[in-house]
């Protein structure tokens, strides 16, 4: 395989066992559209930094850890945005599923359009895709722009397509006290994720802190400071909203 696009990476995680199924070698890229308040990773945010390397370079080194994967195991790349780096990700996935390798993609969606040059690519790349993590940030749109910078409708819209396509979809909510935890939005989000025909699993994650101090490492201003962590009750009160009736 021909390899043209090397991939800015940010960082790598050699046994990662809460993005995707079993044990994982986890990839995150550099690059990022969005800027949302509670981001942990904003020295993702620009695209061209971080060490390049090719899909092989990437894969062998992966490959070192193969034996601790199982049978469910595999590769799942995050960010950052890591649509923002298709054209490498494509060559990375083909070649993963070309070893036999379980590829897992972990993304937000904020480029997704279905117009090309993007759309076609996008289809390419979900030929070699085994399962999607998808992180809805928040089901109303005027709220998700002032949490991100960007609307939700062309993520809302990749969900549908890959509802139509049928591609495996976890679906990931991060639980902001105060900003996505209200019963309305989280009614809102159970009746979309219903109305898929391709969720595996809703996940819950709740907001944290852990990454303030890379903001006031880059001289950012963090915006949620004042936002305290979920409790377990509020945690598990959003869990059931969102999966009444998934099963």
């Amino acid at each position: 395989m021909e390899q043209q696009h090397p991939g800015y990476i940010h960082s790598t995680e050699s046994f990662g066992s809460v993005d995707g199924p079993g044990i994982r070698f986890v990839v995150f890229l550099q690059g990022c559209p969005m800027r949302c308040q509670y981001c942990h990773n904003p020295d993702t945010w620009k695209r061209d930094k971080g060490h390049p390397v090719t899909a092989g370079e990437l894969l062998d080194k992966a490959e070192r850890y193969r034996s601790y994967w199982g049978e469910e195991g595999g590769i799942t790349v995050s960010g950052g945005e890591a649509l923002w780096q298709i054209d490498f990700l494509i060559e990375l996935f083909e070649e993963a599923k070309h070893r036999g390798i379980h590829t897992c993609l972990d993304t937000s969606a904020q480029p997704f359009t279905r117009h090309s040059p993007f759309f076609d690519k996008f289809e390419r790349l979900m030929r070699s895709t085994d399962l999607v993590l998808l992180d809805l940030k928040h089901i109303d749109d005027g709220q998700h722009k002032q949490l991100t910078g960007h609307t939700n409708r062309n993520i809302l819209d990749c969900a549908a397509y890959l509802s139509d396509t049928g591609i495996p979809v976890w679906i990931r909510h991060v639980l902001v006290p105060g900003i996505t935890d209200k019963d309305e939005y989280l009614g809102r989000l159970h009746r979309f994720i219903a109305s898929l025909r391709n969720v595996e699993r809703v996940e819950v994650l709740p907001y944290h802190t852990l990454g303030t101090f890379k903001w006031k490492q880059l001289g950012l201003d963090y915006p949620l400071a004042a936002v305290a962590t979920p409790t377990a009750e509020e945690i598990r009160h959003a869990e059931a909203i969102l999966a009444d009736g998934l099963d």
